[in-house]
């Protein structure tokens, strides 16, 4: 009997023999809740294992890993160079805490780090995950002001983007801008000041978004109207990922820092999604050649293999926290596997790789391949927008292309296309009605065909009717 204590027979039977696929499948929907998903509506799919871009399911189906299993595989699945790495450190330790102690590897990453990062962040803080890189992000801005010389208790507001999203936590949320996913929890969490996305149309209007122009204009107006108010501007740089793969007009990145820096207002970028290669470079602030106050990485900083965040920030800033433990000036915040030495083995790896195998000098022909493709679909007959950001790419369905009017959402076009494709060997994991390409770094140029044939029969089944 479930909830009673004592072993059912399933479970009995499982311990004498590997479960089956059907069992397997029944226990995921009897037991896992899935995030972003509707249980109600749930169908299984268990990937049981994975070998460069391909992944493989419980029976044995294979598909091409189209969302870079949710935007964090870097090098492929079972790299022989990052297992090497998981299992070196697995024969030292596989935990200890960095609160108020440290370990080797851990060490070595974080120096790592600083040495590829923009230069002047040299300060590294580990967490768990994207939500948790920008929540420390926000707390340690907030704080920094509190401590400054002179302290300026009146910044306790912040500046983000409307369709931006930066993670789950509470924090996070606040700061957010994508309604479905945040509009619930208004009563838990902070208000921001959001500016429109200069990436992508308003979802409530299809107007276009505004000019590069006009968005430094509405911008510069906040900062000067809320002149001593502000903690911190957060934004993902080059492009929103959730939002659809908005991405920003060239030179809104630089314009953006400039004008934060004269107004003495703290950036914060998330490249959570961005980071590690994803848009060409290791990481986006660099094609701008803008170094923020706060770096969050998370997602590709362990190339998929272990759940790690980072949050970098600079010396001045790290300074403002220093003092004796009667001053309170600590940081009280912190992760019980904060520092992991495993990820950190892994994601150390993952940067030897990325030079070793030349991985950014090979994505400038495969980001042109994708384009490629991408213009083929665009002229399909219920494709509107197509937008792209290195390997990073965003495909809208709609029901009129001369409009760009939308399907009701309702209908989940985008998840139904993203589904049919896997009858093509494809997994795709779709924003609402936008369709997303996204594989890992070492895509072929062969995998990037198939995959965007796949992603082209699956948005015709469920347009073309």
């Amino acid at each position: 009997m479930k909830g009673s204590g004592q072993p059912d027979s399933d479970a009995h039977a499982g311990a004498d023999a590997a479960p089956s696929p059907h069992q397997l499948a029944a226990w995921d929907t009897d037991h896992v809740w899935h995030a972003f998903t509707q249980m109600a509506q749930y169908d299984p799919l268990l990937i049981e294992r994975g070998e460069g871009c391909t992944l493989y399911d419980t029976d044995g189906r294979a598909y091409l890993d189209g969302s870079a299993s949710m935007w964090c595989n870097v090098h492929g699945h079972r790299h022989p160079r990052l297992d090497a790495a998981l299992l070196g450190q697995v024969g030292k330790i596989a935990h200890t805490t960095n609160l108020g102690l440290s370990n080797p590897t851990t060490v070595e990453f974080a120096r790592r780090l600083v040495e590829v990062a923009p230069a002047g962040l040299e300060k590294v803080f580990f967490s768990g995950d994207g939500s948790s890189a920008v929540e420390a992000a926000l707390k340690m801005a907030f704080q920094y002001w509190l401590q400054a010389n002179p302290p300026r208790e009146g910044r306790t507001r912040y500046v983000s983007i409307s369709e931006a999203y930066h993670g789950d936590t509470l924090g996070a949320v606040a700061i957010g801008g994508v309604d479905r996913f945040t509009s619930m929890f208004a009563p838990l969490t902070f208000e921001p000041i959001r500016l429109p996305s200069p990436g992508g149309r308003c979802p409530a209007s299809g107007r276009p978004p505004p000019s590069l122009l006009e968005s430094l204009t509405l911008l510069e107006n906040v900062l000067t109207t809320h002149a001593g108010q502000i903690a911190g501007m957060v934004m993902e740089p080059l492009v929103q990922a959730a939002a659809g793969i908005y991405v920003h007009p060239p030179g809104y990145l630089r314009a953006v820092r400039e004008l934060t820096r004269k107004h003495d207002v703290l950036l914060i970028l998330d490249e959570v999604a961005v980071g590690f290669g994803r848009t060409g470079t290791l990481f986006a602030c660099q094609q701008e050649g803008v170094v923020p106050d706060f770096l969050c990485l998370a997602k590709g900083l362990t190339a998929g293999y272990l759940p790690m965040a980072a949050t970098l920030t600079t010396t001045p800033i790290w300074e403002a926290f220093l003092g004796p433990f009667a001053a309170r000036r600590t940081f009280f915040h912190g992760h019980t596997y904060g520092g992991n030495p495993l990820a950190a083995a892994v994601g150390l790896e993952s940067l030897a790789i990325f030079r070793d195998e030349m991985v950014l000098e090979r994505m400038p022909a495969k980001i042109e391949h994708l384009r490629g493709h991408l213009a083929r679909i665009g002229g399909l007959p219920h494709v509107g927008d197509i937008r792209q950001c290195g390997l990073m790419a965003g495909i809208d369905l709609v029901a009129d292309k001369a409009s760009r009017r939308a399907f009701p959402w309702q209908e989940q076009r985008g998840m139904r296309a993203s589904v049919a494709a896997r009858k093509h060997g494809a997994l795709l994991r779709p924003l609402g009605d936008v369709v997303v390409i996204l594989p890992p770094l070492s895509v072929t140029l062969e995998e990037i065909d198939s995959l965007c044939a796949a992603a082209e029969a699956g948005i015709r089944e469920v347009t073309e009717v």
